[in-house]
């Protein structure tokens, strides 16, 4: 009899794997719509043979990252209507928003996580539909919140190969250069054309893509991550500020509160920077109007005297964005772009803006994608 249950529950054990591994590998993909429209909100100056600045705006749902071809069809979308209003030529550069790429994380899954109430039911659904992966990360984490870590380190390698093939494509397909927003990876690095992922810490990235699809220079890491921004990124106080070169000049890129720093703006005035590309984001539905909380983290540069609830999020960040204000940057313009959307329970905020001779031209919209143009 002992012998009979022993074998009786061995089978149901044995089936119930076998249908949960069978489970696992099963990704069927579902209905798909996804609006495609998006607006010319900020138009400054005339075309001068000099190129432009144009930052993307994108509104973005976790369907959007059901796979990397739903994600390129809305994006190559937005250019397509770019191109439509003459705003794409040889020495355009493109800027898209923070952590655009870092939603890859979501890319491929299962219906369950996109249909998730929550994100913390969304990552649920993320580590128990890759159990060896996210083990795998588990024991590689870094840092006190480990499993959060893991969720963005499981799938980085696959993550580093979509972002280049999507956003690399995206650049050679409409003739610009682009700078691919950010995404989160450990220890990225481009080895022969090529982005690679480490086991180190994880850090906030942004490449440059150009008009032959290949990443420019180095990924260009956030210095100074707030701490409510996903809160397991690793500050990378040694890495340089790159600038490179592209068809219409030495751009440099700040991501999010690095904007913030003037000690960051004097690096660049050194290396020349012309132009200032700042990948933004902000979560909170009303963080843009609520009360500037100051730099969360990190240490208030001597040179501010702004204090924490003196102005609201969106005049904080158009006062410490310091593009084209000499002599704290000698760059003749920038642009600002935030990633817009809700991914499930969690909503963002940021209202982009182009940035020229110290004066700022923003979208005050709430709802919906946005281009802002500026022609140099």
């Amino acid at each position: 009899m002992r012998k009979l249950l022993y074998l009786t529950f061995s089978m149901a054990l044995l089936a119930t794997l076998t249908t949960y591994a069978m489970w696992t590998i099963d990704r069927p993909l579902g209905y798909y719509l996804s609006d495609l429209r998006i607006k010319l909100a900020v138009d400054q100056g005339v075309p001068a043979g000099r190129g432009n600045l144009l930052g993307i705006q994108p509104e973005l749902f976790p369907t959007d990252y059901q796979s990397p071809e739903r994600l390129h069809r809305k994006l190559a979308a937005y250019l397509q209507q770019a191109r439509d209003q003459h705003l794409l030529n040889e020495k355009t550069i493109v800027v898209l928003p923070e952590h655009i790429g870092t939603w890859l994380m979501v890319s491929g899954e299962k219906d369950q996580l996109y249909q998730a109430a929550s994100l913390n039911e969304a990552m649920n659904w993320l580590a128990v539909s890759n159990p060896l992966a996210f083990l795998r990360a588990l024991i590689g984490a870094k840092g006190s919140n480990r499993v959060d870590d893991a969720h963005l380190r499981m799938k980085a390698k696959d993550m580093a190969e979509q972002y280049q093939a999507l956003f690399g494509g995206l650049a050679k397909e409409f003739n610009v250069t682009l700078v691919a927003g950010t995404i989160v990876l450990p220890t990225p690095r481009v080895n022969d054309g090529a982005l690679k992922t480490g086991r180190g810490s994880l850090y906030n990235t942004s490449v440059v893509f150009g008009r032959d699809g290949l990443p420019i220079g180095q990924p260009q890491r956030q210095l100074s991550p707030r701490v409510d921004e996903f809160g397991v990124l690793r500050p990378s106080t040694d890495s340089a500020i790159n600038v490179i070169d592209t068809p219409a000049g030495r751009l440099g890129i700040l991501i999010g509160s690095d904007s913030w720093s003037p000690e960051n703006y004097h690096k660049l005035n050194e290396q020349g920077a012309q132009l200032i590309a700042v990948p933004a984001f902000i979560p909170g539905h009303s963080t843009w109007d609520k009360p500037w909380r100051g730099y969360l983290g990190s240490i208030t540069p001597s040179e501010i005297g702004l204090k924490p609830g003196e102005l609201s999020e969106g005049q904080a960040w158009q006062h410490l964005t310091l593009t084209g204000q000499a002599p704290i940057s000698q760059a003749t313009a920038g642009v600002s772009v935030f990633l817009r959307g809700q991914f499930w329970d969690r909503s963002s905020a940021g209202q982009s803006f182009i940035s020229r001779n110290g004066q700022h031209f923003a979208d005050s919209s709430e709802r919906g994608a946005r281009l802002l143009n500026i022609w140099l």
